[in-house]
C-alpha cells in the first residue's frame, strides 16, 4: 500500500512538472538580432522593440505602463460567430508613453499581438510585433508617438483577425474607431443566424441584379473644366506674412520635428490646427452664450 502511494505521488509530481514545461517563457531566451528584432528557436519573436529612443515630437516619456494581454479561443466565446480573441479589445494611453506588453498565448497554435501605423523612421515596417507559438509568454517594449491617434492591433496569422482577434489602441483621445472590433464597434457585415443558405443565395442574386440594373441606367457624369483664375500678383501680403512667421518659427519647428518624416510632420500640423480650431469654436460659443443671449 505504501509503495502504491509512493508511486502515485511520484507520478503526480512528474505530471505537474511536464505540464509546467508546456507553458514556455520566451523572455529569458530571446536573441537580439539588431534593430529591435528579437527571436528564439522556439517560435517567440519581438519586432520593433524600442526602450529608449523618443519619437519625434516627444520631449520626454510621459509615463511608464505595463499591460498583460491574453490571447486564445476561450476569449471569443462571448462574441457569437468569432473563433479567436484577445481578453481586451481596447487600450488607451497618453502620448509618449513607454509601454511594455506581456503577451500570453493560451492556445496550442501560433498567435500575434501586432500594432500597425507607427512611424517607420523609428519602427521598421511601421509596426510593433509580438509572436508566440503555442502556450507561452513573450514581452516587448515600445514608446508611443505623440498626438491623438487610434492604432490597429491584431493577429496576422491567416484568418485569425477575421475570426475575431483584433483590437484598437488609442493614444490620447484617438482619431476615431476601427470597424468590427469585437464588443466595441459594429461589424461591417452583420452576422445573420436566422437566414438559411438558399435564402442567402437568392438574396445575393437579387442584389447582384439590382446593382447591374443601376449601373446600366446611370448616365455617365459630365466632365466640366473651369479655367484657372489668373493671379494679378505672384507675391501678396499673405505670402509675406507667411514667410515672416515661417522664419521666426523655423528654429522651434526644427527641434519639434526632428526625426519625423514629411507625412508625419503634415499629420502633426493638421492635428495641431484641428485642436486650435476646436478651441476657437468653443471659445466663440462660450462668448456668444454669455454676451449675446439674454439672461433669464
Amino acid at each position: 500500500m505504501v509503495k502504491l502511494l509512493s508511486v502515485s505521488v511520484l507520478l503526480m509530481l512528474f505530471s505537474v512538472s511536464v505540464m509546467a514545461q508546456d507553458y514556455e517563457d520566451h523572455d529569458g531566451i530571446l536573441m537580439n538580432h539588431g534593430d529591435g528584432h528579437l527571436m528564439d528557436m522556439a517560435g517567440g519573436m519581438v519586432m520593433g522593440q524600442n526602450t529608449d529612443t523618443l519619437p519625434g515630437g516627444c520631449d520626454r516619456i510621459s509615463e511608464t505602463k505595463e499591460i498583460t494581454v491574453h490571447a486564445g479561443h476561450k476569449y471569443a466565446e462571448k462574441f457569437p460567430g468569432r473563433m479567436f480573441a484577445f481578453d481586451t479589445q481596447e487600450f488607451n494611453f497618453k502620448p509618449c508613453t513607454k509601454l511594455t506588453v506581456h503577451f500570453v498565448n493560451e492556445d496550442n497554435i501560433r498567435h500575434q499581438w501586432m500594432m500597425h501605423g507607427l512611424p517607420k523612421y523609428l519602427y521598421p515596417k511601421g509596426m510593433f510585433h509580438l509572436e508566440a507559438s503555442g502556450p507561452s509568454k513573450i514581452s516587448g517594449t515600445l514608446i508611443l508617438p505623440p498626438g491623438d491617434k487610434t492604432y490597429l492591433v491584431h493577429c496576422d496569422i491567416a484568418q485569425h483577425m477575421e475570426k475575431g482577434m483584433k483590437a484598437q489602441l488609442k493614444v490620447g483621445k484617438g482619431d476615431g474607431d476601427f470597424p468590427s472590433i469585437p464588443g466595441v464597434t459594429a461589424y461591417i457585415i452583420a452576422d445573420d443566424y436566422k437566414a438559411t443558405l438558399p435564402e442567402l443565395a437568392i438574396k445575393a442574386e437579387i442584389d447582384a441584379a439590382n446593382t447591374a440594373e443601376t449601373i446600366a441606367i446611370t448616365p455617365p457624369a459630365k466632365v466640366t473644366s473651369k479655367a484657372p483664375t489668373p493671379d494679378d500678383s505672384s507675391i501678396t501680403g499673405v505670402t509675406v506674412i507667411g514667410l515672416a512667421i515661417g522664419l521666426l518659427m523655423a528654429p522651434f519647428l526644427a527641434r519639434k520635428f526632428k526625426g519625423m518624416s514629411a507625412s508625419e510632420v503634415v499629420t502633426y500640423i493638421f492635428d495641431l490646427l484641428r485642436t486650435s480650431f476646436d478651441s476657437i469654436v468653443k471659445w466663440l460659443s462660450s462668448l456668444i452664450k454669455h454676451k449675446i443671449l439674454p439672461k433669464k
